[in-house]
């Protein structure tokens, strides 16, 4: 099933937006992070304890699954198909890697921002891993989805040569 053009630009321009907002939404969570890593200020780190559930809950995890609902619309409904090239395979491979990631970290920042009175720049630390990480994960997708390097899986094969016996 191929979309119309306007629906089709519709949909790029809902998964551009909402992937490079998760973008945003990370390297947000990482300032916050390296903020109260550097920081002597108590109050600093723990305003920055208490910041990152807001931004995990309400933009992150949002943009998330708002990332991966879109790519999956624009996957289906192009010629770029789910299955047929292996950059738009890497992109949802990545994409689900990192959802699940979050979700799993998700308990420590809820933990992290419920001790903010007792906050302790060590419990950050692995959470400037986990923002980082996330960054790099969210840049190589869309270095992906720019330079859409070559490459069909067998499936896309097949369906190539199926679609051109047929005409």
């Amino acid at each position: 099933m191929t979309m119309t053009p306007p629906l089709r630009k519709l949909a790029f321009t809902a998964h551009v937006v909402t992937a490079v907002g998760w973008l945003g939404a990370a390297i947000a969570y990482a300032g916050l992070v390296v903020a109260a890593l550097r920081s002597r200020d108590a109050q600093v780190v723990r305003a920055a304890y208490v910041a990152i559930d807001p931004i995990t809950w309400f933009a992150i995890v949002p943009l998330a699954f708002a990332s991966l609902i879109t790519g999956l619309v624009q996957a289906l409904g192009t010629r770029w198909g789910l299955f047929r090239h292996y950059w738009v395979l890497y992109k949802l491979v990545l994409t689900v890697f990192a959802t699940l990631v979050l979700l799993g970290n998700t308990r420590t920042v809820k933990a992290l921002a419920a001790d903010a009175a007792g906050a302790d720049v060590r419990g950050l630390q692995g959470q400037l891993i986990h923002a980082a990480g996330g960054v790099l994960v969210l840049l190589l997708t869309a270095v992906l989805a720019v330079y859409k390097p070559r490459g069909m899986t067998r499936y896309g094969w097949r369906k190539q040569h199926e679609r051109g016996a047929s005409t």
